[in-house]
């Protein structure tokens, strides 16, 4: 795998905060030309590092006020990808992870209210077979939202107390 750069990086955290940001506009900001950014970013999507962009489109603007978290245990975690199959087929469904600790798996999904994250409970997601429990974790309000940091770790100060 191809090495990624101090300008590689740079690009990345400009681009994160501003997916819509005019390449003439990076290209500035990093003191190349427009066609250095392009090829750039195309050699970042080639890679993989870049792994998608668009709009992030507000879920309570469309009716979905509940976002939950489900932890979900599977008779076996061999089933995993037969029940991550049919979960796909659920459009509330935005999120599926296979994990360790006390769940098999852990769903993120919306839904327009308590009655319809019932429904989809209860009709949807406990009748997949394999799946024999759920334990649901409602998300009262999202406070962080943010990619992985980019640039270099920066070890903070921890202050001390004299005491």
């Amino acid at each position: 795998m191809e090495k990624i750069d101090k300008l590689d990086k740079q690009i990345l955290e400009i681009i994160s905060s501003n997916a819509r940001i005019p390449f003439k506009d990076v290209a500035a900001e990093c003191g190349v030309s427009r066609a250095a950014i392009h090829q750039r970013v195309q050699r970042l999507i080639d890679m993989k590092v870049i792994v998608g962009s668009g709009y992030h489109v507000n879920p309570g603007s469309l009716g979905y006020s509940t976002c939950t978290f489900v932890g979900i245990k599977l008779e076996r975690g061999s089933m995993y990808k037969q029940v991550c199959e049919a979960f796909a087929s659920i459009p509330e469904i935005v999120e599926c992870h296979f994990t360790t600790g006390p769940y098999t798996m852990l769903i993120k999904l919306y839904a327009r209210d308590n009655a319809h994250l019932m429904e989809l409970l209860n009709d949807k997601i406990q009748v997949v077979p394999g799946v024999i429990s759920t334990e649901t974790l409602i998300s009262l309000k999202q406070n962080i939202k943010k990619e992985v940091p980019i640039g270099e770790q920066r070890k903070e100060q921890i202050p001390t107390l004299d005491l």
